[in-house]
């Protein structure tokens, strides 16, 4: 199938387009009626009469931009129209809620006259947070962004000039960093002397790019100072004393070409004709000045960034208008300064040298990016963007004094943020600030094993785990191996910390013989002793119970059963416990916990009943929730007796008797723990009412089928295997995790181990 049909089949089916307005008040009774409308409406309309900024606490305007076109440089498309450009206006509605949860109706002005869509612009400002001007061609958009910023009191943005010219900010300071020039000796080419080219220049030039040493060409050739043909006052700004003509002679010995121009601008003799190391911005869409291919038949040492997503160093606008627009809504901007256009690319400029997310690398199926020549800037799909970006943005607009409502508490907008990256974020920064208030309040920081030290994610998972102050890790594994990646990934915070190889280590004797002290009776001989402390999987935990460490973390590169069984022969369970695991599952509107999902294939009731208080406790220790326990079955309450009821109705009983103060009710079916129709309705005296948030399945069949189930097609998040049950602070690393799965679990690990110590006081 094409991609043309893809296209109109995703674009055509119902419902038509890609957006839509959906309700945020409940709108279904009576009553909901005349709050929402007649009467009620007029109250906050008289609020706002009488306090016109007040518009922001009782309307949508705070988080509404208008997307605003007239179609006339639609990109790659030309001058077709408003009616023709909605798709394109539609889809940049679709990144602005995406990436950055802003509202935005798009707006098509049938409307040629500059002037026109200034007086349009100027009546729909009450309306709206922010203006987005999109495809409007130049010279046009140039005097209309001018007027609009000038007579507007909110921030209109023209994402073509200036969308690409901060990404490419970004990627040409960190292509110049990789090759070691100097900013201000550096010889510039552009080929376009459109909105966007011009508006990458102005941005080129606040990096420490010299004008004297920026050559813009346009379809005429080169623009110098006394040209006549196809000039304009904004182009005359960047006319060179120069005797070149054409780009071919431009092109001599210049360090960079940034084009926003046509397909075939370019040719290979050109880009050999360049200096050494050169970077070549080829961004012209859909097709660029020259294909990445014929740069490198050429030049081996050319640093190349496009528009396109199927190459290295994709120059993408979505990097930049819903994070500039986020932060600059967030503190009632009256515009979009240098300053904060600035602040944008710094910021995604650093981002681009941090580790990736996993998720990120899945996005784009299982790429690994890595900061050098061919990721110069992160990618769309970085959900970090957000947090770096939005905040810069906000910051710079604070200190320019262009914000209405400027933020007081980074740390407190920051948190807001990951709420609009979803549950997960905000779950994981509670819990991050509850390890580290733990560490700070108790003067120990946690020592936590890793031990698959010589693990790419390991390592950059510690890096992140240490500089936060989650714990201080140890590493196992080869020294030499793991030092010399350290080096590699430039993660200097790990050079001196703990680093021990079980095969050459000084505790190897001792822990062989502690170990065979334990499981003697159990068909440990010393032989076997000493081979197996060999192994990091018993050598780890073998650490953590001889008090050398806290806790230990393990798994990412084998299977569960061969990493949990050695933790269970060194540290093994609390006296008369099972071990459990646990996952936190995140929805929209709650959050619950599932045992057990990982270890136990059938338990016994009293083996139930104590995973149901150890998940509980886990519940209340982690969150500061109080647990609601709801033991699940294909029953309720004995409407249908069989062994495997019975069984979890006894466990709930045991339970009872175990901790009288839980709260725990079954056996029961899941829409009895879940939903408080069902409960209230037919189970009125169960203490589980539909607020369950400890859900304890019957077998490790139901829990891990439900618990993938719901994380693959019900949206919710999965965290975890936490283990309980353990002697002391373990866990597992699923196989597989990325960066920030472990150190979600090493958060969790940290916790567990100030618990600990918290009840030993």
């Amino acid at each position: 199938m094409s991609i043309q049909k893809d296209a109109l089949d995703y674009h055509s089916r119902e419902p038509k387009g890609k957006i839509e307005v959906s309700p945020t008040k409940p709108c279904v009774t009576a009553r909901d009626l005349t709050l929402a409308y007649s009467p009620g409406v007029a109250e906050p309309c008289n609020e706002i009469f009488k306090n016109p900024d007040s518009v922001y606490e009782y309307t949508t305007k705070g988080n509404l931009v208008a997307v605003l076109s007239n179609g006339t440089a639609v990109l790659g498309l030309g001058n077709i129209g408003p009616l023709a450009a909605k798709p394109v206006m539609e889809g940049k509605g679709i990144l602005f809620k995406k990436f950055a949860n802003i509202n935005v109706f798009d707006i098509e002005l049938n409307a040629s006259d500059p002037d026109d869509v200034i007086r349009a612009c100027r009546m729909l400002e009450p309306t709206f947070g922010g203006i987005n001007l999109e495809d409007i061609k130049a010279p046009e958009c140039f005097y209309i962004e001018e007027q609009l910023k000038k007579e507007l009191s909110i921030p209109v943005f023209h994402d073509d000039q200036h969308g690409t010219a901060v990404i490419s900010a970004a990627a040409f300071s960190n292509a110049v960093e990789i090759i070691g020039k100097d900013f201000g000796k550096m010889k510039v080419v552009f080929s376009g002397g459109g909105a966007a080219a011009m508006a990458c220049a102005n941005m080129f030039l606040n990096l420490g790019v010299k004008r004297e040493n920026v050559i813009m060409c346009d379809s005429k050739g080169v623009i110098y100072k006394g040209r006549k043909d196809g000039m304009n006052p904004y182009k005359e700004r960047f006319a060179a004393d120069t005797k070149l003509r054409t780009l071919a002679e431009a092109m001599v010995g210049a360090d960079a070409f940034i084009g926003v121009s046509v397909k075939g601008a370019v040719t290979c003799d050109m880009v050999k004709s360049m200096a050494k190391d050169p970077i070549i911005f080829a961004m012209a869409n859909p097709e660029p000045e020259i294909l990445p291919e014929d740069v490198q038949k050429v030049r081996s040492d050319a640093i190349i960034a496009t528009g396109r997503s199927d190459y290295p160093n994709q120059v993408n606008n979505v990097l930049c208008f819903p994070f500039i627009f986020r932060g600059a809504l967030d503190v009632r901007a009256t515009q979009i300064n240098e300053e904060m256009k600035v602040a944008t690319a710094k910021a995604l400029a650093a981002l681009a040298k941090e580790p990736t997310p996993e998720i990120v690398s899945q996005a784009y199926g299982g790429t690994k990016f890595e900061f050098g020549r061919e990721y110069l800037i992160p990618k769309p799909f970085d959900p970090r963007v957000l947090l770096w970006v939005a905040p810069a943005v906000a910051k710079a607009a604070s200190d320019t004094g262009v914000a209405r409502l400027p933020i007081q508490d980074f740390e407190a907008y920051k948190g807001k943020l990951e709420g609009i990256m979803g549950n997960r974020y905000v779950v994981m920064r509670t819990l991050r600030n509850t390890a580290q208030a733990k560490v700070q309040n108790s003067k120990h920081i946690p020592k936590i094993v890793f031990a698959e030290g010589e693990n790419d994610k390991i390592l950059k998972a510690a890096q992140i785990v240490l500089e936060e102050k989650i714990a201080t890790p140890i590493l196992l594994g080869n020294k030499s191996i793991i030092l010399n990646k350290i080096n590699q990934y430039g993660l200097d915070s790990l050079k001196d910390i703990e680093i021990d190889d079980p095969l050459n280590s000084t505790r190897h004797e001792k822990y062989a013989a502690a170990l065979l002290q334990k499981r003697q009776r159990k068909g440990m001989t010393p032989v076997r002793a000493e081979r197996v402390m060999c192994n990091r999987n018993y050598f780890g935990p073998m650490m953590v119970e001889m008090g050398d460490a806290d806790g230990v973390l393990n798994g990412i590169a084998q299977s569960y059963p061969d990493t949990i069984r050695p933790m269970l022969h060194t540290i093994g369970t609390k006296p008369g416990q099972k071990v459990a695991g646990i996952y936190m599952m995140i929805f929209k509107s709650r959050i619950m916990f599932f045992a057990d999902t990982t270890v136990n294939t059938n338990c016994s009731s009293e083996e139930l009943a104590k995973i149901a208080i150890e998940t509980a406790n886990m519940a209340k220790n982690y969150l500061r929730t109080e647990p609601r326990v709801a033991m699940l079955s294909y029953s309720n309450f004995g409407s249908v007796k069989t062994p495997e009821t019975i069984k979890v109705k006894n466990a709930v009983a045991i339970a009872k008797s175990l901790n009288p103060d839980l709260i725990i009710d079954g056996e029961m079916q899941v829409e009895s723990a879940v939903l408080d129709k069902i409960a209230n309705q037919f189970f009125p005296f169960s203490k589980i009412q539909g607020d369950a948030n400890v859900l304890i399945f019957p077998s490790l069949e139901s829990a891990n089928i439900s618990y993938k189930l719901l994380q693959r097609l019900g949206g919710a998040e999965a965290i975890g295997p936490i283990l309980v049950g353990m002697n002391k602070p373990v866990n597992v690393i699923p196989i597989g995790s990325d960066i920030q799965d472990v150190v979600n679990i090493a958060t969790f690990t940290s916790i567990a181990i100030q618990n600990s110590l918290e009840k030993e006081q």
